[in-house]
């Protein structure tokens, strides 16, 4: 009988669990664990963590100081249980903000130290934005790692590829929540999930020309589209869809080979290029707009439960 496909999948793609649950990570054994703000959210939200946070908010200078201290807090409990990365956001609120975004990343990287993790096992996350990426080229070079987040074109993929970042994480199910919105007749299931599309052409162009920025694929609507994307460098997944590939058996086909470099990468992006065939990718533009409303929607919550802990 074969092996679930959770254990073929490992064998073949770094997994990754997209969650701040502690028990959840211990469960499914992952080698790297991804948060964001609305995961954040959640572990805050957990009884057994209000006295902590509570003593975390009283001591805080500010909210953006107890922000970053209970990401890091979670972050550094969740290092003790993978062996690889941690990936930690800089708030959606300085998207737009390469100088301020070096700033957090800094002191993130600066706060993950005081708790005896070293910025080898960090990724610093960013959106995809100009600005973002920007900070990322400048943190790679400080030895910052990255992890470029709501990507969602290609135009936002060739211009991290272009500033050497760590990991890039394109999401393939809100690309397909839009286009099924457009579409909602049209037929989406295997290779025709344009998410899933998305990913391979990144993934392909990447490959090809020898770029050494690993491919994540993340944001998933369910194990059909985490199939089809076998053999990727990594896969972001949630606990849910985890243990439905731990409870399947049967066989898993690897659909997605390294191969070597057949041509010179392209010439990097300027802004205007970048900008341009940004604003020509209606589903990237307003995806990522909306991702980043969505982040500072849950940071909002946090902090507001926070604040509430500060005054208690």
């Amino acid at each position: 009988m074969a092996d679930d496909l959770l254990t073929q999948l490992k064998a073949m793609t770094t997994v990754v669990a997209d969650t701040g649950d502690i028990e959840a990570i211990r469960r499914f054994q992952p080698t790297d664990a991804t948060t964001n703000p609305s995961l954040i959210l959640q572990a805050a939200q957990q009884q057994a963590r209000r006295s902590r946070l509570a003593e975390i908010a009283r001591s805080a200078t500010d909210l953006d100081d107890a922000l970053d201290a209970v990401a890091v807090e979670i972050g550094s409990e969740i290092s003790g249980l993978v062996p690889g990365y941690v990936s930690t956001e800089v708030s959606a609120r300085l998207s737009f903000d390469t100088d301020a975004t070096l700033a957090r990343a800094h002191s993130l990287i600066e706060r993950y130290a005081r708790h005896g993790v070293g910025r080898e096992r960090i990724l610093i996350k960013v959106a995809a934005t100009w600005e973002g990426i920007r900070a990322a080229r400048q943190l790679e070079r400080e030895g910052i790692h990255t992890n470029l987040t709501l990507l969602f074109s290609f135009a936002q993929a060739q211009a991290c590829a272009d500033a050497g970042v760590t990991l890039i994480s394109p999401f393939v199910g809100r690309i397909l929540d839009w286009h099924k919105a457009q579409q909602p007749e049209a037929d989406f299931g295997g290779d025709n999930d344009p998410g899933v599309r998305s990913v391979k052409r990144i993934y392909e162009h990447y490959k090809g020309h020898g770029y050494q920025t690993i491919v994540m694929g993340a944001s998933f609507r369910n194990s059909g589209e985490i199939k089809a994307l076998a053999g990727c460098d990594r896969l972001t997944i949630s606990p849910a869809l985890l243990e439905e590939l731990a409870e399947t058996r049967g066989p898993l086909e690897r659909r997605l080979t390294p191969q070597d470099a057949e041509t010179r990468p392209p010439e990097p992006l300027d802004e205007a290029e970048f900008r341009w065939a940004f604003n020509e990718d209606a589903m990237a533009t307003e995806k990522l707009a909306e991702g980043i409303r969505k982040f500072m929607a849950d940071q909002r919550k946090l902090e507001s439960l926070l604040g509430e802990l500060r005054r208690g």
